[in-house]
């Protein structure tokens, strides 16, 4: 029997990813779980309607440095409430942030806004975050329209797009590695690895004019690594992510927009070259995002 190599972000020692997927309203939540030590972690918001749950703990000024899940989901500002699922499965757990009282678990979310796909009421909420939570694993990532994705589109500037899906991807090169989740919901074309459209009307924005609140997108990314850094690295990192976004979605990080990227390490290894480490951040990014439209559309090649 052939044992197919994991290619997804839980290559990763320590990380475990997770879903609930609602097929009929079209929407749906994905979890990343930390090792439960937590991870060090920041990220990077653009845009001017990123949607998110403890957001501003994430810069590096500030105290925390460690989170213990992330939650990635639909559902608009809605959506945030599965985080609670999430917290409740750590807390049972014995995870969390050590205070005098109690252990508290960290989990930043961030959400899509996919209320006009299906149903509107259908949102995940707390129970949907616990079943992600309880059901993530270390198996290969499930991807397509599943999870945070279920509900996603890309190239929407002319109404209407295609399905964009969830994508993940491991690399590794001189052994440093890097895994990353793509949640694809951009105004803009995806494109492939030769600059050609892979999803998308591929016209560009002109023919039909909107205004804003016409069309409303953000795409999601979570790159983990085991390589130590600190939390001003991850932001730093983070913000390299984003850049990828550009060079995979065309237009990017439109006035519609709320794009988000986060950037996680479980310092299980020692720190890795930054260049390589940079390099593969991005390289991972745009291989997520052309992973998530592949997988929601088996004919978009």
């Amino acid at each position: 029997m052939t044992i197919s190599k994991n290619t997804t972000l839980t290559a990763i020692p320590g990380f475990r990813v997770g879903h609930w997927t609602d097929p009929v309203g079209l929407t749906g939540c994905t979890v990343i779980l930390c090792p439960p030590e937590g991870a060090v972690a920041s990220a990077s918001f653009l845009g001017p309607s990123p949607g998110t749950r403890e957001g501003v703990l994430l810069s590096p000024d500030k105290k925390v440095e460690r989170i213990h899940a992330l939650l990635l989901t639909g559902g608009s500002a809605f959506g945030l409430g599965a985080a609670q699922g999430v917290v409740k499965v750590l807390e049972e757990r014995g995870i969390g942030h050590e205070t005098p009282w109690a252990r508290v678990p960290i989990v930043p979310a961030a959400v899509i806004y996919d209320l006009g796909v299906g149903d509107p009421k259908a949102r995940p909420d707390a129970a949907a975050g616990e079943h992600a939570a309880r059901t993530a694993s270390g198996q290969p990532v499930l991807r397509g329209r599943i999870g945070a994705g279920t509900g996603a589109t890309v190239g929407k500037y002319l109404g209407g797009g295609v399905p964009g899906g969830l994508g993940s991807v491991f690399l590794e090169r001189h052994g440093v590695s890097v895994g990353a989740v793509a949640v694809v919901n951009a105004i803009g074309d995806v494109l492939d690895e030769q600059g050609r459209v892979l999803a998308g009307p591929g016209t560009g924005p002109g023919a039909v004019s909107f205004t804003p609140g016409d069309v409303e997108s953000t795409t999601l990314v979570a790159v983990v690594t085991e390589h130590a850094l600190t939390k001003a690295d991850c932001k730093r990192f983070a913000d390299a992510a984003q850049c990828a976004l550009a060079r995979v979605i065309h237009p990017s990080h439109t006035f519609l927009d709320g794009d988000s990227a986060f950037m996680l390490s479980s310092a299980a290894k020692p720190a890795a070259d930054p260049l390589l480490l940079g390099a593969l951040v991005q390289e991972a990014v745009c291989a997520a995002v052309r992973d998530a439209v592949r997988m929601a559309n088996p004919s978009a090649e």
